[in-house]
């Protein structure tokens, strides 16, 4: 029964059209190879002597990488770095400015919005810790 199957197949095989055996045939091309990785081979272990194993330096382990330490409370560097570095970029910014600046604060203090901004200003030492 199995030799009848292989017959027919090979008789299908033959009737096919040659449009059709070239498109088999144009698929089998295009298919690149299977690469196949080369293992290298398995040497047996050493034999190691006396002298040889005293002289073989120890391997040293390697050290873990540092993490970042976030100091929180009395002394947050980060929060420190960062504020320091947006002051000296604002003075850098307006250094021609800043004088103008403190003259137009003085005159708000002498004006009409003078009292509020004190206010402000009481507000904000009451909640500071620092009392000067």
């Amino acid at each position: 029964m199995a030799a009848k199957k292989r017959k027919a197949k090979k008789v299908a095989k033959a009737k096919r059209s040659p449009a059709r055996k070239a498109k088999a045939s144009a698929k089998k091309a295009k298919r690149p190879a299977k690469k196949v990785a080369k293992r290298p081979a398995k040497k047996a272990p050493a034999r190691k002597t006396k002298a040889a194993a005293k002289k073989a330096p120890a391997r040293k382990a390697k050290p873990a990488p540092k993490k970042k330490k976030q100091i929180v409370g009395e002394g947050d560097y980060a929060a420190s770095r960062a504020f320091l570095k947006d002051q000296s970029g604002f003075v850098e910014k307006n250094k021609a400015a800043i004088p103008a600046m403190g003259k137009a604060a003085e005159k708000a203090l002498e004006g009409p919005e003078g009292d509020s901004l004190r206010d402000a200003e009481a507000t904000a030492l009451a909640r500071s810790r620092d009392t000067f």
